[in-house]
């Protein structure tokens, strides 16, 4: 069946996802909307950088970057010239649970836009040459980074928050490692995580349910089970209260710290998000940003995010500042997180934290790019299909008492692993 010979019956809603049944081992999300005459597919398979092996650490992503470097009996510049000629928006990354991709066409491509996806999926040619190209290309990037305070300091906090973890190890690699990794090194990671049986999949556009099951199995009914992965523990942030420094000679200082933090599955995440939000999530609202950057000037960004890992969850934030003031900022962080441990946000804080939740979560799926990457993200951690239905009414449900809760668990007694990247005075 040719992929553009569909109805044009028009989705009744852009966020209602329905299953969609194709071969055994694949969970496909749908949405199904005629608005616009393409197509947008997001899939992810389970299990990224935390597969690499030791001393190999970079493979999983190395992998991603080359699977549309030729496939099947199409060189490197064959297959980006048959994506080029359709106008075809193929691209692969890895995290470090996860190496997913990303598909985009106009329904008039969508066939050949499916077979060059499975192409790339089932037979990556990893030729030597576009492998050593790749590899110069990493290392070129990783002697760039270290340079970089923020890179660098960004590193160093993982090194020590994790240490001994898969997680400790950087998702692109070091020099040395990206320079070891082999033609094998790669095939073993492709046949361990791209396979039937661990893959989430969403697509979102002018496509029926069922031509969009045989579509699927074009594009990921040749992949084997997926192969057997290492296990990787559990683990939280190590080193609460040491602070670090990694010297550079720069006259500001990057800064990244971080304490607990609680997984998307969690019942607590909710409260812990619009905590988040309070704290340093709030981009202009938020307490650090009001106290650090607009009262004192100390620095141009300041923030907080939640990092929510298979094996790990933390709360992570960033900041810079000149070097003679790092003590002063972190000292401002710390008390902003004294008082909300103490005395928790205001009614009015609250309140206005979950009214910019809810009213900006429909942003997130203002195109179909972005509702299939959604889609796939909840699909990932399990959160179930009504999830979107739902997640706004449990924003608006988060009471004090849920903040003092999310609260303790993710700021504990206050101690923070800090990391400064520069020369900063009495750190």
């Amino acid at each position: 069946m040719n992929l553009a010979d569909t109805d044009t019956h028009v989705a009744t809603s852009p966020t209602t996802a329905l299953p969609v049944v194709a071969v055994p081992g694949v969970e496909a999300w749908h949405v199904e909307s005629h608005v616009v005459p393409m197509i947008a597919l997001s899939f992810t398979f389970e299990g990224g950088a935390a597969q690499d092996l030791e001393g190999k650490a970079g493979c999983a992503q190395m992998l991603a970057r080359l699977l549309d470097e030729g496939a099947g009996d199409l060189t490197s510049d064959a297959f980006q010239e048959r994506l080029a000629a359709r106008a075809i928006e193929l691209s692969f990354h890895a995290g470090p649970d996860a190496v997913g991709g990303s598909l985009k066409m106009l329904l008039k491509h969508a066939d050949e836009a499916i077979d060059l996806l499975a192409l790339a999926l089932t037979k990556p040619r990893l030729d030597p040459d576009a492998i050593e190209r790749v590899r110069a290309q990493v290392i070129a990037g990783l002697r760039y980074q270290q340079n970089d305070p923020g890179v660098m300091a960004s590193r160093r906090f993982f090194k020590e928050a994790f240490a001994g973890h898969p997680y400790a190890r950087p998702s692109s690699g070091t020099i040395e490692s990206v320079a070891a990794i082999t033609r094998d090194d790669l095939l073993a990671m492709h046949a361990r995580i791209i396979g039937r049986g661990r893959i989430k999949v969403a697509a979102v556009g002018a496509i029926a349910a069922p031509v969009l099951a045989e579509a699927l199995t074009r594009a990921f009914g040749a992949l084997p089970e997926a192969g057997a992965l290492q296990a990787v523990p559990r683990t939280e942030v190590h080193e609460l209260g040491r602070r670090i420094v990694v010297d550079l000679d720069v006259p500001q200082s990057v800064i990244r710290f971080g304490m607990a933090g609680i997984p998307w599955r969690d019942p607590d995440f909710i409260p812990a998000y619009v905590l988040n939000h309070i704290l340093g999530g709030g981009a202009f609202t938020s307490r650090l940003f009001q106290e650090v950057r607009e009262k004192r000037g100390l620095a141009y960004s300041v923030g907080t995010s939640l990092v929510s890992h298979r094996a790990a969850a933390m709360t992570w934030g960033y900041t810079a500042t000149k070097n003679e003031r790092v003590g002063e900022a972190l000292s401002v962080i710390g008390d902003e997180i004294g008082r909300l441990i103490t005395e928790g946000p205001s009614d009015e804080e609250l309140q206005k934290a979950k009214d910019y939740l809810t009213g900006s979560y429909a942003l997130g799926f203002d195109t179909s790019t972005k509702i299939a990457h959604q889609l796939v993200q909840i699909a990932f951690e399990d959160l179930g299909m009504d999830y979107i239905s739902r997640r706004n009414a449990m924003v608006e449900a988060v009471t004090q008492a849920d903040i003092r809760r999310a609260a303790g668990r993710t700021f504990a007694d206050g101690k923070m692993l800090v990391v400064a990247a520069g020369r900063p005075v009495g750190l």
